[in-house]
């Protein structure tokens, strides 16, 4: 048995969290807001994120985020990416001696251009960093607490690290694999939400499979395109944190971005679809990140671009769709390099 900490205890943060205390670890979970945490502890639930789970009876929770730091030897940051620099910032006060810590959260922090195991490096002092994990993959939390089969990858320049992480998190219906590439699988995670973005788009204008199929296929080649030019293996994204994360995000009714998208394909402005979410939408924040990087590393990234413009620069998103369907003719080939 080993002692974690989650912090966050929104959606994917709770399901993490009971996935570590049904294999038996002493977790405590993180929250900022004490009637959270009172209900976690009195009541087994956490209604507004997973409003029909019953938590384990041995999950507990704390709105204290220096019992939370004590308690863990390996803590697990599920925050939104716009939280990540002021947590780690408040963990490096508290830390006093170093932990092993496994990211989930999918973004990059726009202008700054960091990915979030870099964010957490910037944010805390090297001492108090044993390793960083990122544990990524096709990986929606309502079928996670449901025990629904579902397969993620623990990346980590140390692989000793990302075994430990695969040993405290694998079971019968939640399989991890290991990976050496950090680099590959956080730009998959973080990208494939601005995709699922546009997909959200195509069926919210009733545009049909085929162009949804078309615009998976096309971000794919984006995502890996500036992927490699960064050092991610090109491997990588054929993989579940590449292409399987896609997929799935693209194409369920789960997917925050895709409903995201979708909303913004009937007609509705970008401030009034975050309102009625009132959940984090990660895409829209990575979609100007990964717009910028793509100027930074002269990528072309044709959808991001077109994303972008509808969501910073108040295009229609049906213009935007048309337009990219009569760029100029080309070999398909050309399309994937």
């Amino acid at each position: 048995m080993e002692q974690v900490t989650v912090l966050g205890a929104g959606s994917w943060g709770t399901a993490l969290a009971i996935v570590l205390a049904e294999n038996g670890h002493d977790t405590l979970l993180w929250t900022h807001r004490q009637d959270q945490a009172d209900e976690i502890n009195n009541e087994h639930t956490n209604k507004k994120y997973l409003p029909s789970t019953v938590l384990p009876a041995n999950l507990r929770a704390t709105a204290s985020l220096e019992e939370a730091t004590k308690h863990g030897k390996t803590i697990v940051v599920a925050v939104p990416t716009k939280a990540i620099r002021e947590v780690c910032g408040e963990l490096s006060k508290l830390l006093t001696e170093p932990k092993l810590f496994v990211h989930v959260s999918k973004g990059i922090e726009p202008d700054s251009l960091l990915r979030i195991s870099e964010l957490m490096k910037e944010s805390m002092k090297p001492e108090q960093i044993e390793e960083i994990v990122v544990l990524s993959g096709p990986s929606h939390a309502e079928e996670v607490v449901l025990q629904h089969p579902t397969t993620v990858t623990a990346a980590s320049e140390s692989l000793a690290a990302a075994e430990k992480v695969q040993d405290l998190f694998m079971s019968q219906y939640f399989r991890v694999y290991t990976n050496d590439d950090v680099i590959g699988v956080e730009i998959g995670g973080a990208l494939k939400n601005v995709i699922a973005l546009a997909a959200g788009i195509t069926d919210g204008l009733s545009y049909g499979d085929n162009a949804k199929a078309a615009l998976i296929t096309r971000g794919l080649a984006e995502i890996t395109r500036l992927g490699v030019k960064m050092g991610g293996n090109p491997f990588t994204f054929a993989g579940l944190t590449g292409m399987g994360d896609l997929i799935v995000t693209c194409t369920s009714v789960h997917s925050r971005n895709w409903r995201a998208g979708n909303m913004l394909g009937k007609g509705l402005k970008l401030n009034e679809v975050l309102e009625q979410m009132g959940m984090v939408v990660e895409g829209v924040r990575t979609t100007k990140a990964a717009y910028q990087l793509a100027q930074k590393h002269d990528v072309p990234m044709p959808l991001t671009t077109a994303l972008y413009e509808v969501l910073f620069n108040d295009k229609e998103p049906k213009q935007a769709v048309d337009e990219l369907m009569i760029r100029m003719k080309k070999a398909e080939i050309d399309e994937l390099r």
